[in-house]
Formats: structure tokens, C-alpha cells, sequence
């Protein structure tokens, strides 16, 4: 399949946005001084935007004490889906995200067919990972708000990771067409990454970072996207920038701090990076945080306390399920990693990939049968998880581990060499076995 989406290439329509898109429409409406009460679409677009949050506790007790007084409200009921959301975000606390749709849904009963209301639902469900019914709600609210950008976004991020990768790209260039914004230029640098082309990557998350207009919320989450762009080019320096700069934007943000770990233990400075790793999970406590903080305890000789951090995975994990979020595909993954009842692991890669049909649900199960033994049959689909030319590491490293364990050692050569050509910290864990094995023969 090869993409067919003018943007991806880089044109000139793309640097005709960079001299001039970058004001008017959303960022004119994410500067606004209303209440948020007032502005129904301008929650809605910090939420859809995948920056920080920035949304108090205070701020949502505000909201829920409105809608008491006025219940049938559906305006202010978006805000509060919404602001749920970006709270969500902002602590990884799953138990908003019920709370979430049991708004989105009383502001769809109070006013049937409230766009807003349909988009929230398609946003919930990307961040529940039920795509299917994100990709319904986003055409749905295609149909509601003629002319937005917004659907696009929940369209194209549902198509993604349902593998239909020609259709999303689509969606984002009509989403930065109809509006180009932060939202869009970053849709369009992770099309471009997916596609292996880092350098456009690059090139549009700059764009975004100059949409981003000096907003710290969203001017701290561009920075740390190129930190790591920076980081998968080897460019480690420039990746620091990035990061210290997300960090004066926006003093303790955690995702910064996490990438600062990564950079950090790149640079052999593993001590920094478990402190870095600690107070980022500490103040959001992610899986992904929580996970890098056992890797590099592990890489530190600490292991029997990163095995204390381990069992937190399975535990945030139980609660994210709990709260209707589906974990196959990243679960699938980290059992895989840790070698967790193989067999179990290749029924739950199998099901995460039937639901997620992207190169990412490949990658997962090839993952889980290759560390089950099951080599020969990981074979192919390892292959195919780098059937868009993806300049992602870990992905050839499965591979080349895959190879190594289907007795081609000459193969896995070639994969290991390719993992850390590409980026040669591309995991704390796994890049030093790659070179482990390069050494040994």
C-alpha cells in the first residue's frame, strides 16, 4: 500500500500554511477570554488537541455545580464531558472517564443530536480504544458540524489504528486544510512518521509548535513531540533543548520529565534518569511511567525494586479496565516483554490485533509469539508490521529478535544493525541486548 495524501510528501501547500495559516479559527478560539461556559467548542478543542490539560479540580466542581442547577443544560453538559476528559489527562485517574460519557450522554438526551456532544463520545472512545465506535461518532459529527475540522481528527485517529491508513491520511489533510492548527500539524507529523519520513515529521511539528503561539499547555506538549523526534535522529542535544524548553512553558510537566529521563539515560546518566522516571510517574502515574522507571531501577541494579514497580502495571492496568478502557495491545506487549504465561499472551495479542488492525497490532502479536518460541509463525507478521517503511527501532529489533530465534542469525544482524542505526537508545531495556548480541556473534 503506499500513501497517497499530497501532505505526506511535503508540498507546497504546506509551506504555504506555514507562512500563513496560523491564525483566525481554533487558535483564535483556544485565545479566547469567555468563560468556558460560554465557548462550547473551546474545551472541546484542548481536549481534542492531546496537549496537557490545564483544567482544575476547582474548575470541574464549578461545571458539576452548574449542571446541578440547570440539568437540562446541554451546552454546559458538553463542557463538563469535556472537562472530565481533560482531567483524565491531567492525573490519569480513569474514574472520569464514566463520568465523561454520563454527561456526554444527559447533553444528547437534553438536545438530541448535539454535535459536541457526538464528537466527545468519539474522543472518549479513542481514549477507551474502541475504534470502531470512534470512527462511527467522528462521521457522525462529520455530518453535525459541516466545515469543521474537528471530526477529522477523531476520524482519522480511529482509521490509524484500524489500519486503514490511505483513509486517514486523508482525513488529517482535510483537517489541516479546513483548519490548520496545532491539532492538525501534529496528525500530519505522526502521519509522516508512520510513513518513515522523520525529516517531515520534524518539519510539521515545528508547525505546530509556532501554532502553538506561546500557549503553555500546548506550546510544552510540541516541545517534548520534537524532543522525540530529536531523540529517534540521534540528536541528543537537541532533544534536551526541547525538553528544557517544554519545562519553562510548563514548570513540572510530567510528559516532559519522562522524556527528559529518556534522554538522560541515553546519555548514560542513569541515575538522573530514575529520579526524572520517579517524580513523573509519581505525578501521573501511567503505565508507560511506570514502566520506564522499572527499566531503568533494573538497568541500575535495582531489580527487586523494579519488580515492585512492575506489579503497579498490572495494577493501573486493572483500573483503566475497570473504567472501560481497553489495555490488549499495550498489556499484550508488556506481558511479552516480561515473558508473563506466554500462551495467555498470544490469545490476548490476538484479540488486541483484531481490534487494532495496524502495524502496531502486527508488531504485538509477532512480539508474543516470538517470545512464546513461536518463531516460524512470527515471521510474517513482523514482516508486516514495517509495511509502511516505519523508522521505529523497537519494530526491527522484534524482527531481528524474531530472526535469532528462528535460528537466522545473519538476519538478525541485519535487524539489530537497522534497530540502532535508527535510533541507538530506542529502549533502555532492549538496545542493550541488541548489542549485546552484535558483540557475541
Amino acid at each position: 500500500m503506499r500513501p497517497r495524501t499530497a501532505l505526506l510528501v511535503g508540498s507546497a501547500l504546506a509551506v504555504a500554511l506555514a507562512l500563513g495559516g496560523l491564525v483566525g479559527g481554533v487558535l483564535a478560539e483556544s485565545r479566547s477570554t469567555a468563560p468556558p461556559s460560554a465557548v462550547p467548542g473551546a474545551l472541546a478543542q484542548r481536549a481534542l488537541s492531546g496537549t496537557a490539560a490545564g483544567v482544575t479540580s476547582a474548575s470541574v466542581a464549578d461545571l458539576e455545580e452548574q449542571a446541578r442547577v440547570r440539568p437540562r443544560d446541554s451546552s454546559l453538559l458538553v463542557q463538563l464531558g469535556f472537562a472530565y476528559q481533560l482531567r483524565w489527562r491531567e492525573t490519569a485517574d480513569a474514574s472520569f472517564l464514566p463520568r465523561s460519557e454520563a454527561a456526554l450522554r444527559r447533553a444528547l438526551w437534553a438536545t438530541p443530536g448535539e454535535p459536541y456532544a457526538v464528537l466527545g463520545l468519539g474522543s472518549l472512545a479513542l481514549i477507551r480504544h474502541e475504534f470502531r465506535k470512534a470512527l462511527a461518532y467522528g462521521r457522525r459529527a462529520e455530518r453535525l458540524l459541516p466545515g469543521s475540522a474537528r471530526p477529522f481528527g477523531v476520524i482519522g485517529d480511529a482509521l490509524v489504528e484500524l489500519g486503514r491508513y490511505d483513509e486517514a491520511f486523508e482525513a488529517f489533510d482535510k483537517m489541516v486544510s479546513a483548519r490548520p492548527n496545532l491539532a492538525s500539524y501534529a496528525r500530519i507529523a505522526y502521519a509522516r512518521e508512520l510513513t518513515g519520513d522523520r525529516i517531515g515529521a520534524h518539519a510539521a511539528m515545528q508547525l505546530a509548535l509556532d501554532a502553538a503561539a506561546g500557549q503553555p499547555e500546548p506550546t510544552a506538549f510540541a516541545h517534548v513531540e520534537l524532543a522525540k523526534l530529536e531523540l529517534g535522529l540521534s540528536r541528543v542535544s537537541a532533544a534536551r533543548r526541547h525538553v528544557l524548553a517544554a519545562l519553562r512553558a510548563l514548570p513540572g510537566y510530567p510528559s516532559a520529565r519522562l522524556e527528559l529521563a529518556r534522554i538522560e539515560a541515553a546519555g548514560g546518566r542513569l541515575d538522573l534518569a530514575v529520579a526524572l522516571a520517579r517524580r513523573a510517574s509519581d505525578a501521573i502515574p501511567t503505565a508507560q511511567a511506570v514502566s520506564l522507571l522499572a527499566e531503568l531501577l533494573d538497568r541500575t541494579g535495582r531489580t527487586a525494586e523494579g519488580r515492585r514497580q512492575r506489579s503497579t502495571v498490572a495494577v493501573i492496568d486493572r483500573l483503566l479496565e475497570a473504567n472501560g478502557v481497553r489495555v490488549d495491545l499495550e498489556s499484550a506487549v508488556y506481558r511479552a516483554d516480561n515473558r508473563i504465561r506466554p500462551a495467555e499472551t498470544v490469545a490476548l495479542a490476538r484479540l488486541a490485533r483484531a481490534d487494532r488492525p495496524s502495524i502496531y497490532g502486527d508488531d504485538a502479536l509477532a512480539w508474543a509469539l516470538a517470545r512464546a518460541g513461536r518463531c516460524q509463525e512470527a515471521l510474517s507478521v513482523a514482516k508486516r508490521a514495517l509495511r509502511l517503511g516505519t523508522q521505529d527501532a523497537l519494530l526491527y529489533f522484534h524482527l531481528g529478535y524474531t530472526e535469532r530465534c528462528a535460528g537466522n542469525r545473519a538476519e538478525m544482524r541485519t535487524w539489530y544493525l537497522r534497530a540502532l542505526e535508527i535510533n541507538p537508545a530506542f529502549s533502555v531495556r532492549w538496545a542493550p541486548v541488541a548489542r549485546a548480541a552484535l558483540r557475541d556473534g
